[in-house]
């Protein structure tokens, strides 16, 4: 936790001024405008000779816990790819521009809710695994060291560039385990990717490391299985963090894969649990205002992968569970942000990082609601 400098003094604990809505958005737009390229800009914003003016976008719906200004926390969960983004160095100097970039975006929402952030950690935790089967004489170390090992090493990356940003506020970063189950079927269903992407002609290399591979951009990545959460260990230290207005970073990865050993107690698993599930156990926990999914792509598309494919703006439980989606990506995500929906009858939305101020508010990417919303497709 990083603690206030002017603790014990007048005024001692007091948050800085909160930032208005137009302040995040327009702190969002410059962001994106400084990470895209000049050419896709320009192209973006040149409009089709002969072409009308285009109509204005209609407002969203607009839920409790939707907007600066929402009821209840908010949690943001953060994709692997959209920490470190495709194609990137997996190395600490990227590692760690990515996660300064994060934090300015992730900021300002920290000065207007009470804010808890996860994050995914398939290529770092793909990277210390290959790391750790090229140190045989060491001993390799199971899967729940390392995602311990991620989260520590993100958590402590994001606590202090949030820290740098919201002067003087506090955040703590948490280690946290997750209650899986040991006859989860996934565990004979290996369905999350880690580490990165191998050319596809590598895939019997890796097939006699004992590992399993998918397709995935063009070339192939490691699978492990991934169980479902059932149960966050630290959830009540969560709550009495966010309570006292502790921005808090947890659940890494999907925190630590833990089973019940049989005398009361927990023991590590093989496995990596997927961030989004655990993100929707953590937002339903909290009670949660909101859920805001982020990748490294605008939104949900109908049509994935076709020439008439579109990002779905509002939409609803009942029209994503028609999609066919990635099972290892973009899939879990829209599940989470079904169950968070119909459990809480509160927002989520599913949206590019770069993004995160206006997806709050709705005005981008996806925006799932409750089924019979007006406006939802």
């Amino acid at each position: 936790m990083t603690d206030d400098p002017n603790a014990g003094g007048p005024g001692a604990g007091e948050r800085p001024p909160r930032n208005t809505l137009s302040d995040s958005l327009r702190l969002s737009r410059r962001l994106r405008d400084a990470f895209e390229d000049d050419e896709d800009d320009d192209e973006a914003q040149a409009a089709p000779t002969g072409a009308g003016p285009t109509a204005p976008e209609p407002e969203p719906p607009r839920l409790p816990g939707m907007g600066a200004d929402g009821e209840g926390p908010l949690v943001v969960a953060i994709g692997g790819n959209a920490l470190l983004p495709r194609g990137a160095r997996l190395d600490a100097e990227d590692q760690r521009a990515a996660i300064a970039r994060t934090a300015e975006l992730l900021a300002p929402l920290a000065t207007t809710r009470r804010l808890v952030v996860t994050h995914g950690n398939g290529p770092q935790v793909g990277l210390l695994a290959l790391q750790n089967a090229a140190t045989r004489e060491a001993g390799a170390f199971p899967l729940d060291v390392l995602d311990a090992q991620t989260e520590g090493m993100i958590g402590y990356a994001l606590d202090r560039e949030l820290s740098a940003r919201l002067g003087g506020g506090r955040v703590a970063a948490l280690l946290t385990q997750v209650v899986v189950r040991s006859d989860d079927p996934a565990w004979t269903r290996p369905t999350k990717p880690i580490g990165p992407v191998y050319p596809a002609d590598q895939t019997d290399v890796l097939a006699a490391r004992g590992w399993q591979v998918t397709p995935d951009a063009g070339g192939v990545r490691r699978v492990v299985a991934s169980p479902e959460p059932r149960e966050i260990l630290e959830l009540a230290v969560v709550r009495l963090l966010i309570d006292h207005e502790v921005t808090v970073v947890c659940a890494g990865g999907g925190g630590i894969p833990v089973v019940a050993d049989g005398h009361g107690g927990w023991r590590g698993a093989e496995a990596v649990v997927d961030k989004d599930r655990t993100s929707l156990l953590l937002a339903t926990g909290l009670q949660a205002g909101m859920l805001v999914l982020l990748t490294d792509v605008p939104g949900v598309q109908q049509g994935w992968g076709t020439p008439g494919a579109r990002t779905l703006r509002v939409t609803t439980p009942t029209t994503l569970r028609t999609l066919s989606l990635d099972a290892g990506s973009m899939g879990p995500k829209a599940e989470a942000a079904c169950r968070f929906v119909e459990e809480t009858g509160r927002a989520a939305a599913i949206g590019a990082l770069e993004d995160v101020a206006a997806l709050v508010e709705g005005r981008t990417g996806t925006l799932v609601v409750p089924d019979g919303t007006p406006g939802a497709v």
